[in-house]
């Protein structure tokens, strides 16, 4: 098992200066024509999404729902995208379980010690269970839905007041073990946010497609200048930017350009 993600992330962050998530929302319907004939498509677009935005990347986060939405191929594609990756870049698998006893095992199995990312993201709402896997395994990082991007997240964490329950129950285990999802939109709670969480290191979309305030994200839920503890993930806004056989070229200045104004 490589090192955990909280120490991955400090080291990148220190070697890049970048604070960019790239999210590699791959969707098979969504690829370039250039690259629908290959053999397998996904793989072949992520490959160079990597080879042009890994420079400006800090971590790089697919979401496994649109690698399972192209079977047994798509699959294959995440397992090789997990393995291209520069060892130094973290890789945030989206998967957003949250089971408990030996069926969180074998998400953390397949997860963790086969695909071999850095973290996942988890769903807290089954309690201090849901961790146990987590904290077992060395190296094995989670961040827990705290505040998501969506605007029906009123309907259970704003108004339910379940930002603050799963902010305490986030703050119960280790800081290298556990950070938080916090959605750049909801941009009047990020302040809260980062007082009930200080030290966790903040997942945050909503930045672009989704039109998140990145000016709120860096005024109120970075930390330090030393120690922001916050990666910004971009993932259509960069991955879709064009889709011409130059898409990859348009990822990479996508990447740069917003990196240049990620300025803590």
């Amino acid at each position: 098992m490589s090192a955990s993600l909280f120490n991955k992330y400090q080291a990148r962050w220190k070697s890049s200066g970048s604070l960019l998530c790239v999210g590699l929302d791959s969707d098979v319907t969504q690829l370039p024509d250039c690259v629908r004939d290959e053999a397998n498509p996904i793989w072949e677009f992520n490959r160079r999404i990597i080879d042009a935005t890994e420079a400006s990347a800090c971590a790089y986060k697919p979401n496994l729902a649109f690698y399972l939405s192209d079977g047994q191929r798509g699959l294959e594609a995440l397992q090789r995208t997990v393995e291209y990756i520069p060892a130094e870049i973290p890789v945030i698998l989206d998967c957003k379980v949250g089971d408990i006893g030996n069926t969180m095992e074998q998400y953390a199995i397949a997860f963790f010690d086969h695909l071999r990312v850095d973290a996942i993201t988890l769903n807290p709402l089954m309690g201090a269970d849901v961790m146990r896997s987590i904290l077992n395994r060395s190296g094995a990082f989670a961040f827990a839905l705290a505040l998501t991007s969506n605007a029906s997240a009123r309907d259970f964490f704003l108004d339910g007041g379940m930002a603050e329950k799963v902010s305490a129950w986030i703050g119960q285990f280790p800081e290298d073990k556990i950070g938080a999802v916090v959605g750049a939109t909801q941009s009047q709670d990020l302040k809260r946010m980062r007082e009930l969480l200080p030290g966790r290191i903040f997942l945050i979309p909503g930045i672009g497609a989704q039109g998140g305030d990145l000016d709120s994200v860096l005024r109120h839920a970075a930390e330090s200048n030393e120690r922001p503890n916050i990666l910004i993930n971009s993932s259509r806004g960069i991955i879709f930017r064009e889709k011409t056989p130059q898409f990859a070229l348009a990822a990479g200045h996508a990447a740069r350009e917003l990196n240049e104004l990620i300025i803590v």
